[in-house]
């Protein structure tokens, strides 16, 4: 497993972790829960091609886990009410 697939979904997750690690906002840690998905499923994607089963069975988990945080901070209904909120 060293392949450009796994090299982009290494940096992917280097990036993603950073922007919920430094404690930017919202808007920035949101967007880290939405890359951590897209390197999840590249992750899987290695991981099959490679027949590599914990990889995708870990990343399967954390793709659940980080799709609950996109949730919560994208679309749960009380960031769409603080957000109108705001707008008035």
């Amino acid at each position: 497993m060293n392949g450009p697939l796994e090299w982009i979904a290494a940096i992917g997750t280097m990036i993603a972790a950073s922007l919920i690690a430094f404690d930017l906002g919202r808007r920035a840690t949101a967007w880290g829960f939405v890359l951590f998905c897209a390197v999840s499923v590249t992750w899987i994607a290695a991981g099959l091609l490679e027949d590599a089963m914990p990889i995708v069975a870990m990343n399967a988990m954390l793709l659940l886990i980080n799709l609950w945080g996109v949730y919560q901070y994208w679309l749960h209904p009380k960031n769409r009410t603080n957000k109108t909120a705001s707008r008035q």
